[in-house]
């Protein structure tokens, strides 16, 4: 049986590991800081590092790599197209890689970075997803590298994964993204409720994360570029009349950049 466990880094990282309690093995997952992967293997001497799992080049991602090689016996596997520190495994779209006995497809998903993967497991009958910087809850990353294009493409290949798979993130995000879906659809009720349990939850010093994405589809204005209300917002922000998908999420996430 194999778990999620969050370790909170730097600001609003975090380091996802997954658990597999029967191998006594864990991976990390984009360790921008090797110290608090350190720090729960020392709490946990029954368990290993086996793995690093790498989206996206990124120092917040990859600056733990190199320390957690050195005191490990992990193997590193991250996107082709990207330098990534120690990488052992180079990953491209479509390929299909096996650990803790789940098969994980990989997933091209450019935009915020031109490399970018994300990891899809789809064998337990409970589908979860490491989206990295690419889909957040409540949001999506910016584009440093990418178009609008292509993370508009990305992001509807994420959003065509089943209703119920888990999203698990990078950042704790969640409350900004959602103070910004509901500037774009004041209306949606499912964001208003969202947003307050988010602000509950944030005021106690609790994580937002994980989502899911029947969850995202109806509160995450990037996931609802085809949504008229979004459409409308976007075409009032600009000034001019824009078209659903890839021309109504450009101006949406321009808006977000300066929200």
């Amino acid at each position: 049986m194999s778990t999620f466990i969050a370790l909170p880094a730097f600001n609003d990282n975090y380091i996802w590991l997954l658990v597999d309690e029967q191998r006594q093995q864990v991976a990390a997952v984009d360790p921008g800081d090797a110290k608090p992967v350190i720090a729960w293997l020392g709490r946990h001497p029954e368990y290993s590092l086996s793995h690093v799992l790498v989206t996206h080049h990124h120092p917040d991602h990859v600056g733990g790599i190199n320390a957690l090689k050195a005191g490990t016996e992990c193997k590193v596997w991250g996107p082709a197209a990207e330098t990534i520190p120690g990488r052992d495994r180079a990953l491209n779209d479509g390929d299909r890689v096996t650990l803790f006995g789940h098969t994980l497809e990989v997933i091209g998903v450019p935009g915020h970075t031109l490399g970018h993967i994300a990891f899809f497991c789809d064998n337990t009958g409970d589908p979860w997803l490491l989206s990295g910087d690419t889909l957040f809850a409540g949001g999506c990353g910016r584009l440093f590298e990418g178009t609008a294009e292509q993370m508009h493409q990305s992001l509807s290949r994420l959003a065509a994964l089943p209703d119920n798979t888990r999203i698990y993130c990078a950042h704790e995000y969640t409350q900004s993204n959602l103070r910004f879906a509901r500037a774009v659809e004041p209306d949606n009720t499912d964001i208003k409720i969202r947003l307050e349990v988010v602000d509950d939850l944030r005021a106690a010093g609790r994580m937002t994360l994980p989502t899911d994405l029947a969850l995202e589809k109806r509160t995450n204005p990037f996931l609802r570029s085809a949504c008229d209300a979004v459409t409308q917002a976007a075409s009032q922000q600009t000034g001019a009349a824009v078209a659903p998908g890839v021309e109504t999420f450009a101006a949406i996430r321009a808006w977000k950049d300066r929200f």
